[in-house]
């Protein structure tokens, strides 16, 4: 099959583009045929090597963890989809090789649920990890109920558009951070925005004088530490971004596989709680330009790559 794959750790020149072994499918797993698959920041991290020291490299690697497409073959000891299905998954293992950037991808069935009827497959590739961020950062880290005032970091992003809509949903109102050409998109999505950068804790507080009951923050360093400061009493603090967030009494969350969390998102996007914001997208081939527009870190929503099936579609 055709898919982008590197060989060693490095920079976007490392991608190839070219023929790659089938991948086998073993009786938990599912075979997919893909149409489109998500870039997120972490696939270029865990491509120069920083995500080394928790998961094993097996060359060649195949990139991506996001992937919409339509079942070809159940595993033997799956019955919970069946050969024609539309599906949505994080395609995340405990070691980097078998990624989604390919036209087939042997998915765990614990990472996949079925993909909303109402979002195209591009849409639906850019919900999975993102939107699993979201929900389960909010939803067990925050806990955001309704009435809570919630502060949320690069809210015009892939996570962060997620998490406003999902607060919003839950009853709270939300804070949000972006550069101001992003303001008037952070209020369609019901956030009240605010400007990066200098005198951001001052801005927050004009709009929250008490404090913020929950900060979700997705950058780190400064922006973290400001939202320590900006904590309403028992405020809850979290970050996807910054592992100090520990030592600022708040948590650190990565985003783990889980076919129930999926598949609720699956929902909410079939109750037009939550919509995917497609910023561009790539052929598989150009997969490496997909990557060096998302290392830019100015987009807006998901950077999406698809694999042309022509006429053939789904099937």
């Amino acid at each position: 099959m055709k898919a982008i794959s590197y060989h060693a750790y490095g920079g976007p020149e490392v991608l190839e583009y070219g023929d790659v072994r089938d991948p086998k499918v073993g009786p938990d797993a599912v075979l997919v045929k893909v149409r489109a698959a998500a870039v997120n920041p972490v696939d270029y991290k865990a491509r120069e090597g920083y995500l080394d020291g928790a998961l094993d490299a097996v060359f060649p690697v195949i990139p991506g963890w996001d992937v919409a497409g339509v079942v070809v073959q159940p595993g033997a000891a799956v019955p919970e989809f069946a050969v024609g299905d539309e599906v949505i998954g994080y395609v995340r293992e405990d070691f980097l090789s078998r990624g989604t950037l390919a036209e087939y991808v042997a998915a765990p069935v614990r990472t996949l649920a079925r993909k909303p009827r109402n979002l195209t497959f591009e849409e639906a590739a850019g919900l999975p990890l993102a939107g699993l961020t979201a929900y389960q950062v909010l939803t067990k880290a925050l806990a955001v109920t309704e009435g809570d005032v919630v502060l949320v970091h690069a809210a015009a992003g892939g996570v962060g558009s997620f998490a406003v809509q999902l607060a919003r949903h839950a009853g709270a109102r939300v804070i949000g951070t972006a550069s101001e050409r992003n303001h008037d998109y952070l209020r369609e999505l019901g956030a009240e925005p605010v400007a990066y950068g200098e005198g951001l804790a001052g801005r927050v507080h004009a709009l929250a004088p008490e404090g913020v009951d929950a900060a979700f923050d997705t950058v780190g360093g400064d922006a973290l530490r400001a939202s320590a400061d900006l904590l309403a009493p028992g405020g809850r603090l979290a970050s996807v971004a910054d592992g100090s967030v520990i030592a600022l009494g708040g948590q650190y969350c990565f985003v783990r596989p889980d076919a129930a969390d999926l598949h609720r998102l699956t929902e909410l996007a079939e109750q037009d709680v939550l919509t995917v914001n497609v910023h561009e997208t790539f052929p598989l081939e150009r997969a490496a330009e997909a990557y060096g527009l998302s290392e830019e870190g100015r987009t807006r929503g998901k950077i999406v790559v698809t694999v042309d099936w022509g006429e053939d579609g789904g099937s």
